[in-house]
């Protein structure tokens, strides 16, 4: 499958595109200033036990206290009773599970993980099952022989007196030894400056950040179906270079700098593909359509024939309508970031194989998604029940905002979303025309934006392209309407 990966960075976000077969099936936003924590580890403080609830309130740092069950903390069965494992006032070391959503905390564990290309690295720090030497092999990895043969390649080459785990990640299967050892190198040395760290720190500290999107999607994403790898910032191609040499250089000859006169997202339209995940209403090719529904607690998805009659009798319609739903029900859980429970009411079918071939398609679907999913079979009403891995928020959850004037009902566009998407589209006309100013007339909380803490980022673009950029407030205007005049 021909895939391609592109990398939008500028100082106050960066974005990233999968796209596989010429159509964006992923994206990725990551905000300076929103930066998230899974994978982060802390030195934190319990501030609460609750035994009632088995679980307790940790405070690491954050606005809000995060969360932590039991179960994050032991997996020996019968397990124990939190209060004879936590106390008030108590040091821990935690790891982040899940990010803040809504008014829900951050989901914390005691098992820490470090995770490099090949391998994850459990360290010897209490947990159940790291505080000897220990190899885990990835479910993708179903062969028995292949489970045996991967595991002996790296009980040879850890150390004797190796303490702690190793998870062995699909990537594994073709590295080469060099690679294995370099990636336990790498892990070892980030674990040891952890512990260098605790030593200097007083809880709640932050200790250990995970990797940036773009390492990340190197790290986690790109693979032998990735062709190539677009960047479209200088300075922060160096950087991906530089770590790509460091733990994965068979990436190195897919990495290129984009230098075209076009917007990287611009070649692929993502930035539509963005607006339309924003939508409630999906069109389908056929004429049917969905109606997606995000909410806290879970996503309902409706299947609608809409104008299609293309079919010979209502059965084929419902059927052809059903399987296309299905491809693109798959396609948007990835685009939207959609999580935890999902509930799909696919349009009735009266033969039980049209259930099972639709079923089949959907799951042949979910097979590209990089989280990890779970699909049960049609329930007595005709609904298909769904789990999604869910550990960042999703796409409107980043991009948008509850709308006050419709008390919450839909949602808009937040001011720091369009002055963004001002400064992009600044970029654009630049490229095309050579004013001698650029004027930018928006609503109030948008150029109140500019004018604090969005300031450095105007200023920066500024001096990029060398012309002056003026700000004229427009009462008239609603936070998601602009123009930009040219003089």
């Amino acid at each position: 499958m021909n895939e391609e990966i592109l990398i939008n960075i500028t100082p106050q976000e960066t974005r990233v595109a999968l796209i596989q077969q010429g159509a964006v099936q992923e994206l990725q936003i990551e905000r300076t200033r929103q930066r998230g924590i899974v994978g982060n580890i802390y030195l934190a403080k319990v501030v609460r036990v609750l035994p009632g609830m088995q679980s307790a309130f940790i405070e690491i740092g954050l606005d809000r206290t995060a969360f932590m069950h039991v179960a994050d903390i032991t997996q020996s069965n019968p397990q124990p009773q939190i209060e004879k494992l936590l106390f008030e006032g108590q040091t821990i070391l935690v790891q982040a599970l899940k990010d803040p959503l809504g008014t829900k905390g951050a989901r914390l564990t005691t098992q820490l993980s470090i995770a490099g290309r090949n391998l994850v690295y459990l360290p010897p720090a209490g947990t159940d099952i790291a505080t000897e030497k220990y190899i885990g092999v990835s479910q993708r990895i179903d062969q028995p022989e292949e489970r045996e043969a991967i595991k002996a390649r790296l009980a040879g080459l850890m150390a004797e007196d190796e303490k702690g785990g190793i998870i062995v990640r699909t990537s594994a299967q073709d590295a080469s030894d060099t690679e294995l050892q370099n990636d336990m190198r790498y892990l070892r040395t980030t674990w040891e400056n952890i512990r260098e760290a605790m030593k200097h720190k007083a809880a709640p500290s932050l200790l250990y950040q995970d990797l940036s999107l773009a390492e990340r999607v190197l790290r986690d994403v790109a693979g032998e179906e990735t062709t190539q790898i677009r960047v479209d910032s200088a300075e922060n191609f160096e950087k991906l270079k530089g770590f790509a040499n460091l733990y994965m250089p068979n990436l190195l000859g897919k990495l290129t700098l984009h230098r075209g006169e076009r917007a990287l997202f611009d070649l692929f339209d993502v930035d539509a593909e963005i607006n339309k995940a924003l939508g409630r209403r999906v069109d389908l090719k056929s004429g049917g359509y969905l109606m997606i529904d995000q909410t806290e607690s879970m996503t309902t998805i409706d299947v609608n024939t809409g104008s299609y009659v293309g079919a010979r009798n209502l059965d084929d319609t419902v059927f052809k309508t059903n399987l296309e739903a299905a491809q693109a029900i798959a396609r948007q859980l990835r685009l939207r970031n959609l999580g935890g429970i999902i509930i799909i009411d696919f349009i009735d079918m009266i033969g039980k194989d049209h259930q099972e071939s639709v079923l089949h398609e959907l799951k042949r679907n979910l097979e590209r998604d990089h989280a990890r999913t779970s699909v049960s079979e049609f329930s007595a009403l005709g609904l298909v029940e769904m789990t999604r891995k869910r550990t960042r928020e999703s796409l409107a959850h980043i991009t948008c905002e509850p709308c006050a004037t419709c008390m919450g009902k839909g949602e808009i566009k937040t001011a720091q979303t369009i002055c963004y998407e001002i400064l992009r589209e600044i970029v654009r006309e630049h490229r095309q025309f050579n004013p001698r100013e650029f004027r930018i007339v928006a609503a109030p909380d948008v150029i109140d934006l500019f004018l604090e803490e969005e300031n450095q980022f105007l200023a920066q673009l500024g001096d990029f392209i060398g012309k002056p950029i003026t700000l004229q407030a427009e009462g008239s205007f609603r936070q998601e309407q602009y123009d930009i005049v040219l003089s």
